[in-house]
């Protein structure tokens, strides 16, 4: 079955915002290193790598699987970028495009997920 997950359009999004989120939480005070620096980035990073994991599935219905944990991901980053701007380790700015960001790509997964879902009920 296989996918190229190289060749989605949605999983170099998700390398860029991974990326991204690294450079964000740079800046976040360093007694949250363990914290929601090391939370926030396992979830950005997961969006990436579950694309890519899921692409090597047998299945459709496997590769949506792990779509659906990469979407749940992308909310989890969603989630901790609004508790890190209510804690004031950013401003609303540096978050605001993250957040357009990550919505495209929780977007771009479901519109994935359900031209799988599609394709397996021809």
């Amino acid at each position: 079955m296989g996918h190229n997950f190289r060749e989605l359009k949605v999983w170099e999004r998700a390398m860029n915002f991974v990326t991204e989120i690294y450079r964000l939480t740079r800046t976040f005070p360093k007694d949250e290193l363990y914290g929601l620096t090391s939370q926030t980035r396992r979830a950005a990073t997961s969006v990436a790598l579950n694309i890519a994991e899921g692409s090597g599935a047998s299945s459709n219905a496997e590769f949506i699987r792990f779509l659906e944990m990469a979407r749940r991901s992308v909310y989890e980053v969603i989630a901790a970028l609004e508790i890190a701007q209510r804690l004031g380790y950013c401003q609303n700015a540096q978050i605001a495009p993250l957040q357009k960001e990550a919505d495209e790509i929780a977007a771009m997964l479901s519109g994935l997920i359900k031209r799988l879902r599609t394709t397996d009920h021809r």
